[in-house]
C-alpha cells in the first residue's frame, strides 16, 4: 500500500540523515565529549523532528558514541588515554584479520578499489605536512581504509572493526587542534597499499598496525589530553 509505506520510508530517510550530521560532529570534535545532547535544540539545530533525532542517537549509542542517560537523555561520550588504547589494541586485531582475509578473497576488482581509492588520497596526502585534513580528506581516508578491506568475508568482523574505525578516528580528529604531525602519513599510505596489492599479508599487516599503532600514540602524546 503505497500511502501506508511513503511515512515510513520519510522517517526513516530524516533519522538517517540526522544520524550522518551528528556522527560526524561528534568524530570532529564539534560535539564534545561529554556534552549533554538535548533533543529540542538538536532539533533546531539539524532541522529534524524529535522522533528521527531520538532514533538517531540510539543509534549513535549503539556505535558507541553516545551514552544514554535513561529519562535524563543521551551526552556525548567520554574520552580517556586508557580507553584510546584499548580501542586502538582491539581495532589493529580486528582490522589485520579483516586485511588479511580481503587479501585471500579479492579479486580485480578488488586490486582496481584499492588502487582507485589510494590514488584519489595520494592527492591530498602530500598535504598534511603543511595543513590540517579537511572533510574531503577525511573522506578519502576513510574510503581508501575501507578498500583494504572490502573484499574481507566476514560481515560480523567488518561491522566491527567499522565501529572501531569511528572510534580511533575521533580521538585522531579530536587532536587535531594542536596542529599537523610531522609523520610520512603518505609513505605509510603508499607502503600498505603495494604490501596489499603484492598479497604479501605479513607485511600488509604489520605496516597497517604500525600504522594504527603510530597515530594512537601522537594522539596519546600531543597537547591534548584525556583525563
Amino acid at each position: 500500500m503505497p500511502t501506508a509505506d511513503k511515512p515510513t520510508r520519510s522517517k526513516t530517510t530524516l533519522t538517517d540523515i540526522a544520524y550522518t550530521r551528528l556522527r560526524e560532529d561528534i568524530l570532529s570534535g564539534r560535539l564534545e565529549p561529554g556534552l549533554k545532547l538535548r533533543v529540542e535544540h538538536l532539533k533546531t539545530h539539524y532541522g529534524a523532528g524529535a522522533s528521527p533525532i531520538r532514533e538517531a542517537l540510539s543509534r549513535l549509542t549503539g556505535d558507541g558514541l553516545t551514552i544514554a542517560e535513561g529519562r535524563r537523555g543521551f551526552r556525548v561520550a567520554e574520552v580517556s588515554n586508557a580507553e584510546l588504547m584499548d580501542i586502538t589494541e582491539l581495532r589493529v586485531l580486528m582490522e589485520t584479520r579483516a586485511l588479511r582475509m580481503a587479501i585471500e578473497a579479492g579479486d580485480d576488482e578488488w586490486e582496481a578499489l584499492v588502487l582507485a581509492s589510494f590514488h584519489r588520497l595520494s592527492k591530498l596526502d602530500e598535504r598534511l605536512a603543511m595543513e590540517q585534513p579537511g572533510e574531503e580528506w577525511e573522506e578519502r581516508h576513510r574510503d581508501f581504509h575501507n578498500s583494504l578491506v572490502s573484499a574481507c568475508q566476514s560481515r560480523w568482523l567488518k561491522n566491527f572493526r567499522d565501529i572501531l574505525f569511528d572510534q580511533s578516528e575521533r580521538y585522531r580528529r579530536l587532536a587535531l587542534a594542536n596542529g599537523p604531525g610531522k609523520r610520512d602519513v603518505a609513505g605509510e599510505h603508499k607502503q600498505i597499499m603495494e604490501a596489499t596489492l603484492d598479497r604479501d599479508s605479513d607485511r600488509a599487516c604489520d605496516l597497517l598496525a604500525a600504522h594504527v599503532q603510530e597515530t594512537a600514540d601522537a594522539v596519546a602524546n600531543s597537547d591534548w589530553v584525556c583525563d
